[in-house]
C-alpha cells in the first residue's frame, strides 16, 4: 500500500464533523409552550414559520409535524424547557432520570407475554389517518410523510399486500432463458477492512450495490464488480486501492465520514423488539426500528455490527454524539424500462429504454420449494411503507395462526419499506428487515432487496415496467 493510500484511508477512518447548532423554541398556535422544532435533517429550526405557511398534522409515526403547502415536512415537534420545576431535556424527559434508550420520544411501554414493547400512537386509529395516496415521488425511508394509509396507484386493483412467504404456485409462462454472461471480476486478494470498505462504497455510489457495507469481501461484492464492468465496458481491479480511491475522490470523496446524531435520531419512536409470531406482530402499532444503531445502519447502508466496530464504546442514543459512518453518496436516478431477475446469480439488473444496464442489486429470489415465476411479468403498482394481510388460507402456515391478521407497516415488516407488486398475484419486489442476508439466502418466491436498494429502485420504475425472470 502506498503512503498516499494509507493517508487517505486513515483520513476516512478518522473523519470528524461539527455539531449541529441549537436555537430556542417559540410558540406556534396550538404548539405546546416548550416545543422544539426539529427539521428532517435533524437540525433545530431557528425560526417560526408564518401563519398560513404550514399545517399541523401527524406523520405515520403519530408525531406532530409542520407541513408546508406543497406537502413537504418542515419540522417535527419535540419538547424542551422545564416542566413542574424539573429540568427536562429535548425529548420531554427529566434530566434526573434521562434515558434515551430504545423507548423513543413520548413513548409508553406495554407488555405482551414476556416481551415489553415501547408503543407509539396507534396509526390504525382513524384519528391518525390522513387523506392522500402514494402516486408522487417516493421519499427516503426515514422521511416523515403525513399520509399514514397505504393506497393503490390509479387504475390498479385494490388488494391486500401478500406475505413475503406466500408460496402459491404459478404456472410457467414460458421457458426461462439463461441469465447474462458478465465479464468475470478479478479475485480480491488480502485487503484490509478499510480497503474493502472503499471498494464497497465506490460500487454503492455507482448504483451497483454490494448489499450491506461491512468491510468484508464476498459474493455480493464480486457480483457488483461484474455488473459494473458490464455496464461501463471497463475493467475494475479490486486490488488497485489507489485507483479505487481516485474514483472515490471524483464521486464524493472519503468513503467514511462523520455524522452527528440528531434529536430526531434519538427520539424514535423505537420498538423494544420484533416478535416472530405474526399474531404478536399484528398487535404492534408499527414495526419500527429497534434501536438507533439499526436505524443508522440502514440510513448509511451499513452492517449494524460494522457501525459499532467503527465507533467502539459510543452511546448511539445521545444527541450530539459524533460518529463515523459510510458516505454512500447520491441515490441512483434514471428511468428503468426493464428488470431482469437472475435466479442463479441472486442479482437483479435494471435497464433503461435503450437497453443500457444502469443499476444492479443483490437479491434473494425464490427457492426450490417456493420458486419465483418464470418468464415475463410487469410492475402492477408501487407502495411505500406497506402493511400487509396474512391469510392462512392462501399464505404459508405461520405458527399456530389460523385467522387473517393485519400486519402494520415499518422497516422491520416482512416486506420492508417498499412493495413493488407484479402482474402475477402474490409476487413482488420488496425490502427486508434483514439486509445482511440479501443475496446469501433464498426467499419465498418474491424478489427481496435491502430496504435502501428497494427504495432506490422504486423511484426509477413505473407501472408497466417489464420484469423478466431468468435461471
Amino acid at each position: 500500500m502506498t503512503p498516499r493510500t494509507t493517508i487517505f484511508l486513515l483520513a476516512a477512518a478518522s473523519a470528524l464533523g461539527l455539531c449541529a447548532g441549537t436555537a430556542a423554541a417559540q410558540d406556534l398556535g396550538r404548539l405546546p409552550p416548550d416545543a422544539v422544532l426539529v427539521t428532517p435533517q435533524g437540525e433545530i429550526l431557528d425560526y417560526i414559520p408564518e401563519s398560513g405557511e404550514v399545517t399541523l398534522t401527524r406523520d405515520r409515526r403519530g408525531r406532530t409535524v409542520l407541513v408546508d403547502n406543497w406537502g413537504n415536512i418542515v419540522a417535527t415537534v419535540m419538547g424542551s424547557g422545564r416542566r413542574g420545576g424539573q429540568a427536562v431535556d429535548g425529548f420531554g424527559r427529566n434530566e434526573a432520570s434521562r434515558s434515551y434508550g430504545n423507548q423513543g420520544y413520548g413513548s409508553s411501554v406495554r407488555r405482551y407475554g414476556d416481551t415489553v414493547y415501547s408503543s407509539a400512537p396507534d396509526y390504525r386509529d382513524p384519528a391518525y389517518r390522513q387523506p392522500g395516496d402514494i402516486t408522487g415521488s417516493i421519499p427516503d425511508y426515514r422521511d416523515s410523510v403525513p399520509n399514514v394509509e397505504r393506497q393503490p396507484l390509479p387504475d390498479s386493483q385494490t388488494a391486500s399486500l401478500p406475505d413475503e412467504n406466500d408460496s402459491a404456485a404459478l404456472p410457467a409462462l414460458e421457458d426461462s432463458p439463461r441469465g447474462p454472461t458478465l465479464p468475470p471480476a478479478a479475485a480480491i486478494g488480502k485487503k484490509s477492512s478499510a480497503e474493502i470498505t472503499a471498494l464497497q462504497v465506490f460500487l454503492d455510489r455507482e448504483g451497483f450495490s454490494p448489499g450491506v457495507i461491512d468491510g468484508k469481501k464476498g459474493s455480493n461484492v464480486t457480483k457488483a464488480i461484474e455488473a459494473w464492468q458490464q455496464a461501463t465496458g471497463e475493467t475494475l481491479d479490486p486490488n488497485n486501492t489507489d485507483d479505487i480511491l481516485e474514483r472515490l475522490r471524483l464521486s464524493g470523496g472519503l468513503p467514511i465520514t462523520s455524522y452527528t446524531i440528531t434529536a430526531a435520531d434519538a427520539a424514535g419512536p423505537y420498538v423494544a423488539s420484533i416478535p416472530e409470531d405474526y399474531a404478536h406482530k399484528a398487535m404492534l402499532p408499527h414495526l419500527s426500528f429497534t434501536s438507533t444503531t439499526e436505524m443508522l445502519g440502514e440510513k448509511f447502508h451499513m452492517d449494524e455490527t460494522y457501525l459499532r466496530e467503527l465507533n467502539p464504546g459510543v452511546d448511539f442514543t445521545v444527541p450530539g454524539t459524533i460518529i463515523k459512518v459510510i458516505s454512500p453518496g447520491e441515490k441512483k436516478t434514471g428511468k428503468v424500462a426493464r428488470i431482469l431477475a437472475d435466479k442463479a446469480r441472486k442479482q437483479l439488473f435494471a435497464y433503461d429504454d435503450a437497453g443500457n444496464l444502469i443499476a444492479a442489486y443483490p437479491a434473494s429470489i425464490g427457492s426450490a420449494d417456493t420458486p419465483s415465476p418464470s418468464g415475463t411479468v410487469q410492475v402492477d403498482r408501487i407502495a411505500l411503507d406497506p402493511g400487509y394481510t396474512y391469510n392462512p388460507k392462501i399464505n404459508f402456515q405461520q405458527g399456530a395462526n389460523d385467522k387473517i391478521l393485519s400486519i402494520p407497516p415499518g422497516p422491520n415488516g416482512p416486506v420492508g419499506t417498499v412493495w413493488i407488486a407484479l402482474s402475477k398475484p402474490t409476487y413482488g419486489i420488496h425490502g427486508t428487515p434483514e439486509p445482511s442476508k440479501i443475496g446469501k439466502t433464498q426467499s419465498h418466491g418474491c424478489i427481496r432487496l435491502t430496504n435502501w436498494d428497494a427504495t432506490e429502485l422504486a423511484k426509477m420504475v413505473s407501472v408497466g415496467t417489464t420484469v423478466e425472470f431468468v435461471d
